[in-house]
């Protein structure tokens, strides 16, 4: 056991040396980008940290600190492909690299401190944005996607397949914290704080993910209900209609009750549940 645990720490260091590399590669690009800044800045201190024999007390803190250079150089790398509008070539690869790398905290965190909970060894935030991120990645990707219609004819089990794994994401995110049962023995004055947190709606990114979800759902049934020769169904297929109707009538209370005159728009949403329902 003690053997497994050097082997994968030296699994870590290796890798943020390794990231070390590729961040300074990347700044070559972009020496300013704020981003790429922090996360090497980041790394100057995690490197320093193991030439100084690192301690194993400190691990959570440096599955923090390499999480945080993870999500900053995969946020560099996702603005790229984003201002190039996802070339059909290299997109799909580029992706599956990005969603290896956003996992790859996780999985670190679970191999390196199996007796506790990968929230607690990342934080609640970190592993919120770590679920984000990818969700949001497959949902822009889905979005342009979703405008190459000769592209969806030919690859329509690849784009479903898309949606399916970003709403996944999106869902986790939205499940990592618990919402808050109001006969928990909580006092909350604020009678539309205690709505949010009783839907489990903690933020701003809580909303447009539940808006991201929505319009996911839209797309693949649309897709799904046009053609004859949907992709196999199977047993952990997702319920698009049913999540993406249960979502948005969530998010459009949310917006024309406490949130109202608070520049949340529910046209869309509304338009989308007229559908779906």
């Amino acid at each position: 056991m003690a053997d497994d645990y050097r082997r994968q720490g030296f699994e870590l260091e290796r890798r943020i040396f390794e990231l070390d590399i590729k961040c300074s590669s990347l700044r070559a690009e972009k020496q300013d980008d704020d981003y790429l800044q922090n996360a090497s800045a980041i790394l100057d201190k995690l490197k320093n940290y193991y030439r100084q024999g690192g301690e194993s007390s400190n691990l959570s803190k440096v599955l923090q600190d390499y999480t945080q250079v993870i999500l900053d150089i995969t946020f560099y790398e996702e603005n790229k492909l984003v201002d190039q509008e996802f070339p059909e070539d290299c997109s799909p690869f580029k992706i599956q690299q990005l969603l290896q790398d956003l996992t790859e905290p996780e999985v670190l965190a679970g191999r390196l401190a199996p007796a506790q909970e990968v929230q607690s060894v990342l934080g609640l935030e970190l592993l919120e944005c770590l679920y984000w991120r990818r969700g949001a990645l497959l949902y822009m990707y889905c979005h342009t996607l979703h405008q190459r219609k000769q592209w969806i004819k030919k690859n329509k089990d690849t784009f479903l397949k898309c949606i399916q794994e970003g709403v996944r994401y999106l869902m986790r995110m939205l499940q990592v914290r618990n919402s808050v049962k109001l006969n928990d023995g909580v006092v909350l004055h604020d009678t539309a704080t205690a709505s949010f947190l009783s839907e489990g709606i903690f933020s701003d990114t809580h909303l447009l993910t539940m808006m991201y979800i929505g319009e996911m759902c839209f797309w693949a049934v649309k897709y799904e209900d046009c053609s004859a020769d949907t992709m196999d169904r199977k047993e952990d297929r997702l319920q698009f209609r049913d999540i993406g109707t249960q979502i948005l009538n969530k998010y459009v209370l949310a917006c024309e009750g406490p949130l109202q005159g608070q520049g949340w728009n529910t046209e869309n949403a509304k338009e989308i549940l007229s559908i779906l329902q």
